[in-house]
């Protein structure tokens, strides 16, 4: 008779604790999901890339949401200081600054109106409910794992500037000043990750809070694949604008 062996519970190093968590973001963050593979190459029309547009804010607005979550639960004035930059980042310091601002002149750029974005009638349904775990995640689980599925981060800046790229080369029709969300947020997703992954590395200390911290970025990386999923399915039903296109590509 065999006897099983127990599993380890020695924690990783930290430096294979961070190959852990990283190769995550290079298998499974959505730089590999066939819509964002073919918005790279140029391949989307632009009733496909104003159907992202509009999907992808409701995600963009629920970001300062979260951040407030995840600021509510840390227990020093350094790190709520250092979290709360982030609602500043998106929601700005007043009127008319910040990332969602920047996202809103993005779709202007692509020919939407404001509010088409700001209503939310034209987000699908998937998408609310991939948005939404996400929220409640960063609401119910403690710090470690809520920061953890921030380290997608880790991922964004080469995304930024290879969506740069895509839209300067195939989407001409996008005046280039909607691509400025895109442009900012190359440095601040690298600040932003570096900050969240020796927080990571720090708090967690045992096998199993490392696990859980790797399953937290995993979690996150398909909330963002099923977002796309939606959009990606919608779009082999219809061709159809979202409401309130102005304009001609």
């Amino acid at each position: 008779m065999t006897t099983a062996l127990a599993a380890p519970t020695e924690p990783w190093s930290p430096v294979e604790f961070e190959a852990r968590l990283r190769t995550v973001g290079q298998e499974r963050y959505h730089d590999r999901h066939p819509f964002n593979v073919r918005m790279h190459e140029g391949d989307l029309s632009p009733a496909e890339i104003r159907r992202w547009i509009v999907n992808r804010f409701h995600y963009q607005r629920h970001i300062p949401v979260k951040d407030a979550l995840i600021t509510a639960k840390l227990d020093s004035s350094r790190l709520r200081r250092m979290w709360v930059r982030r609602i500043e980042d998106h929601d700005g310091r007043r009127e008319g600054e910040g990332g969602i601002e920047r996202w809103l002149r993005l779709g202007e750029a692509a020919g939407l109106d404001r509010a088409t974005l700001q209503t939310g009638e034209a987000v699908l349904p998937g998408v609310r409910l991939a948005v939404e775990g996400y929220v409640n995640f960063c609401r119910l689980r403690p710090p470690l794992e809520a920061v953890a599925a921030s380290l997608t981060e880790l991922t964004a800046p080469d995304l930024m500037r290879l969506r740069i790229d895509a839209f300067e080369s195939h989407y001409t029709w996008i005046e280039p000043s909607g691509l400025d969300y895109f442009r900012t947020r190359v440095d601040q997703g690298r600040r932003d990750s570096d900050e969240a992954l020796a927080l990571v590395l720090e708090w967690a200390r045992t096998r199993e809070e490392q696990q859980r911290a790797v399953a937290a970025l995993t979690f996150k990386c398909d909330v963002l694949w099923a977002l796309l999923d939606a959009v990606q399915q919608a779009g082999q039903h219809s061709d159809d604008q979202p409401s309130g296109r102005r304009g001609q590509m």
